[in-house]
């Protein structure tokens, strides 16, 4: 059986600007379309072990952070990220803390407004 081509998209987003650009994709008759193959193929990584892609969501398909055996199809775009400079979640947190802070200080002022 022949080879078929995947015309798909790479964006490497971890140095500076993200740099686009266009890549064929060939898989083989015994190959499954794949965001891990299409990583090999583009030179991205040796393997799923590889410390380049080890880290989690470091890659993904428009914006959606996918696994390595995640099916990838014509006209995707794979995008590789940066490491993250923020945990989202310590930001929430303390986003939940100042609101909170804020709630028990104005009650504060109310029961001093309230002696006076």
């Amino acid at each position: 059986m022949a080879n078929r081509v995947l015309n798909i998209w790479l964006c490497d987003a971890r140095e500076g600007e993200p740099n686009l650009k266009p890549f064929e994709l060939i898989i083989k008759s015994d190959e499954s379309p794949t965001v891990g193959l299409a990583l090999v193929k583009a030179g991205f990584a040796s393997g799923q072990e590889d410390p380049v892609i080890a880290r989690k969501g470091c890659f993904g398909v428009f914006g959606k952070r996918k696994d390595w055996d995640s099916p990838i199809y014509e006209g995707d775009r794979l995008e590789l990220y940066p490491p993250l400079l923020i945990d989202p979640k310590a930001v929430r947190r303390k986003k939940a803390n100042q609101n909170q802070d804020a709630k028990f200080q104005a009650a504060a002022a109310k029961r001093r407004a309230r002696r006076l």
